[in-house]
């Protein structure tokens, strides 16, 4: 094991102690920020309270081009963890424990890297990443502070991710009118009878965008999460709301796709609320989006970094993007193993994902 690596898992080690689990959103600006900022010496270092949890410590040293991101709130652990999800577990090949590979092994990482490296280098550890309420990365763009590029930490088996699909959240409430179920019924009397045929619309729509494609990636992904409504069988339903979410390529129009979700209703619905949207990566003109992906490319190609596949998840990379920063997906772990119980990322990704952060400062 080569002393980086040991270096990285005593890191790993105290951070995965540390109970960042989001929900319930309980972080302070001590504890795992307290040790972080311990093991930054010799950089000008940043601590700010959001709110709700959310907390971001801002790290720099000399004067960067690029700035490394990662988040160090993690999900709820499950009953199905085998051991305490608090105490780092290494075997011959992996480390176990709760954050490991998302994404608390690429913090480790960097605090390695800096006390290995004197280079310049700049660090923003966030915590709100898990609660889809981006406090930390909207306060920090606020600053429009110049960087070249912006690398976010998320699983990708240490390759260079350029593309990924938006996300979006969607509420919807339909208002009928109550009655007794015997009688003929209009097409629009029953809330529940426009939510089921809205969806049967929306499905086929889906099934039209098949075709499209970008970096790999095709179609729209999309699903109806929940319809709820009406009263009893024999009751015409006067209410019902139905969510759904869609996950768009960087190619596609978010805001003409929502209007054209909207439209599907019959007769329009009473509440068409967009509830979370989360930018595609490359964000921006759509018609721009291979532009900026090749941009991307060409810093990964400049950093020496592999290219990685376009994946479907969604990362904060994009808010970053939708600021104007170059900014892709690189860091250590295979999102499969993200969210699951006995979470854990293979030592050999912990290893390549140090060594390449050394180089990427010690050449910036």
């Amino acid at each position: 094991m080569t002393t980086l690596l040991a270096n990285t898992l005593e890191h790993l080690k105290a951070l995965v102690s540390f109970d960042t689990r989001n929900p319930p959103r309980a972080i302070s600006t001590g504890d795992i920020f307290d040790y972080i900022r311990a093991q930054l010496p010799d950089f000008a270092v940043e601590v700010i309270d959001h709110g709700a949890g959310a907390v971001s410590l801002y790290a720099v040293r000399g004067t960067p081009k690029l700035m490394f991101n990662v988040h160090l709130d993690t999900v709820p652990d499950s009953p199905a963890w085998t051991a305490s999800p608090f105490e780092l577990r290494v075997d011959g090949e992996r480390a176990v424990g709760l954050g490991a590979c998302d994404i608390k092994g690429a913090a480790a990482a960097l605090l390695a890297a800096a006390r290995a490296h004197n280079g310049d280098a700049a660090f923003l550890f966030t915590s709100d990443e898990e609660a889809n309420d981006p406090r930390c990365i909207d306060a920090f763009l606020a600053r429009a502070i110049p960087y070249d590029a912006v690398l976010v930490a998320e699983p990708t088996q240490c390759r260079a991710v350029l593309a990924h699909r938006g996300i979006a959240s969607v509420q919807m409430r339909f208002a009928g009118r109550a009655g007794h179920a015997s009688g003929r019924q209009q097409a629009s009397d029953s809330a529940l009878h426009q939510a089921v045929s809205w969806g049967h619309r929306a499905l086929e729509l889906v099934r039209l965008l098949e075709g499209e494609k970008f970096g790999g990636l095709s179609g729209l992904r999309f699903n109806i999460g929940r319809i709820e409504g009406g009263i009893k069988a024999n009751m015409i339903a006067p209410e019902a709301e139905l969510r759904f979410g869609f996950r768009p390529l960087p190619s596609m129009d978010f805001d003409a796709l929502l209007q054209h979700f909207a439209a599907l209703a019959e007769p329009a619905a009473a509440l068409f609320q967009q509830t979370f949207r989360g930018p595609s990566l490359p964000s921006g003109d759509p018609a721009l989006a291979e532009d900026r992906r090749l941009a991307a490319r060409d810093v990964a190609d400049e950093l020496e970094l592999g290219i990685g596949n376009a994946v479907d998840f969604w990362t904060e990379a994009s808010l970053f993007s939708a600021a104007g920063y170059n900014a892709m997906v690189y860091g250590p772990g295979d999102i499969a193993q993200a969210h699951t119980a006995d979470e854990w990322v293979a030592l050999a990704q912990l290893d390549e994902y140090a060594r390449n952060v050394v180089r990427i400062i010690g050449n910036t």
